[in-house]
């Protein structure tokens, strides 16, 4: 029986069902579409894309194929968010290797998601919360039809980390038998823990408690419930973070409301310039900051708030049309000043002192410039699936205990692990290195938490190269398949150029530190 037909677009050549401002944002990638696809759950897609990357050449045996998966937030292009490790002479070597990267179901970034066309729609509309739940396994058994699509034989190394760990895992287990030759599973876990399933659910509430959310029917092109998302993004920060590394980074440290920090993570200069500003009946000065002690009260308790465009407040006298147009009136004139009649008095008499913008801590205008960021690259509903994506994955589920899933792993595997890692803890890799067949682990000294594995490049680099070089020879025997000069820089170390936009890495010119 003949299986599902695949369509490869090229880059620039993006088919309609998947087509969208978030797909758009990696032009380097190439788009695949599977006539159809049944899921784990029974339900079969018609035209599903696939947004994947490749780099280098397949040999003559087809077989030095190394598969990256990408975790939560990240896509396709993995010269973006670990592009440090992707280079002749580097860990992915695109002179030796034929590599490949394809985009998850359920992310924004090409792959068949809420944000892609339901052609079972007569109108053209996109899937929306209507997308069916997909999993790790999805992905794994997806991504192998594009590689016999390409002609790959078998696979010599998967290789990911976080939620692309948890694919690493999948896929010798749900591949054919020795398919898959090795893997290397970074700061993940074989099952996804309580602790990692409630901050999933935390994250998913916040989007939730948006009112623009509607229950997932947001317009994907507009608005959206971005509060709601960007609030997911900084309580998943911390989560990626260690305590200690922000205390180091940020401390105590204030941002001047002035700064360009501070209007890029607290919005609040930027926004505050505004002329005059109404609220609650009460015409503010030119700076749109409030005159009585009241309101200075309740706009220091509000800092940081982004009101929704129908939030409702307390009743309050609106302001007479006289009163308005005299204020506008003062604002135009004067720039706003008061006089000093019309300022507050202290108990003694003396006039209150000019009011001034609440002080932001460096380490709240970080989270504010994070998730501002985050919610112009990413979807809601997208980020709901992904997270219970995340939830069902236990590579024991549905599968015999006897014997143990992890004990069919190609033995040799290399486990990595962060020693700060509060979402996938050193203990769990240890227990992941235990139950697989000669498993050797090691542990990436970062004081960055889970995100280690996003920005400690040369470690990483270094500990993979090493395993490569030990566990497939053959590799790196003859000469490469690629002039290196061709596919990068051998020499280019492991600094950061560019911020990453689907990654950790903040770039030369991102210190955050500055925040």
């Amino acid at each position: 029986m003949a299986g599902p037909s695949v369509t490869i677009y090229p880059p620039g050549a993006a088919p309609p069902v998947a087509d969208n401002r978030f797909s758009r944002l990696i032009p380097s990638q190439s788009l695949a579409v599977v006539s159809e696809f049944t899921l784990e759950s029974g339900v079969t897609l018609q035209d599903v894309s696939v947004g994947f990357r490749t780099w280098g050449k397949l040999n003559d045996a087809r077989d030095n194929v190394m598969v990256i998966c990408h975790a939560l937030t990240g896509s396709s292009d993995v010269e973006d968010w670990w592009g440090p490790l992707l280079g002749p002479s580097h860990a992915f070597d695109p002179s030796r290797y034929f590599i490949f990267c394809a985009n998850v179901t359920g992310s924004p970034y090409g792959t068949a998601s809420p944000v892609t066309k339901n052609p079972s729609r007569s109108d053209g509309g996109w899937w929306g919360p209507e997308f069916p739940a997909t999993t790790v396994r999805d992905d794994v058994r997806l991504h192998k039809l594009l590689l016999d699509h390409l002609g790959v034989e078998t696979v010599a190394v998967v290789i990911g980390g976080s939620m692309g760990g948890m694919a690493v895992l999948e896929w010798p287990l749900t591949a054919p038998k020795g398919y898959v030759r090795n893997i290397c599973p970074i700061a993940t876990s074989a099952r996804h823990s309580a602790w990692g399933i409630s901050w999933g659910e935390a994250q998913r509430q916040s989007i939730y408690s948006d009112p623009e959310y509607e229950s997932g029917w947001y317009a994907p092109d507009g608005e959206g419930p971005k509060r709601g998302l960007s609030a997911a993004r900084m309580a998943a920060l911390l989560t990626y973070r260690s305590r200690d590394s922000f205390e180091s980074r940020f401390g105590r440290k204030e941002v001047d409301s002035d700064s360009e920090s501070a209007k890029k993570g607290a919005g609040g200069a930027a926004k505050r310039r505004i002329g005059a500003v109404v609220g609650r009946g009460k015409v503010t000065d030119a700076l749109g900051l409030p005159r009585t002690p009241a309101e200075r009260a309740e706009a220091v308790h509000n800092d940081g708030h982004q009101p929704f465009a129908g939030a409702s407040r307390p009743a309050s006298p609106p302001p007479s049309a006289a009163s308005l147009s005299s204020a506008l009136s003062d604002v135009a004139q004067n720039g706003g000043g008061e006089s000093e009649g019309d300022l507050p008095l202290k108990p003694n008499g003396d006039p209150l002192p000019p009011p001034s913008p609440p002080s932001i801590f460096s380490a709240q205008s970080y989270l504010r410039y994070q998730g501002d960021k985050f919610v112009s690259r990413f979807d809601a509903n997208c980020y709901i699936h992904l997270t219970r994506k995340m939830d069902a994955h236990d590579v024991g589920r549905g599968r015999p205990a006897s014997p143990p899933p992890l004990s069919l792993i190609p033995p040799g595997a290399l486990v990595i692990a962060i020693s700060t890692d509060g979402l996938f803890t050193l203990t769990e890799q240890r227990e992941l290195a235990a139950s697989m067949p000669d498993a050797e682990l090691v542990v990436i000294d970062s004081p960055d938490g889970h995100d280690g594995f996003l920005l400690e490049f040369e470690q990483i680099n270094e500990h993979v190269l090493r395993f490569l070089h030990a566990r497939l020879p053959e590799v790196y025997a003859g000469a490469p398949l690629v002039d290196p000069d061709r596919v990068g820089d051998a020499d280019k170390g492991f600094d950061v150029k560019k911020a990453s936009l689907f990654g950790e890495a903040e770039g030369d010119d991102q210190d955050i530190t500055r925040w």
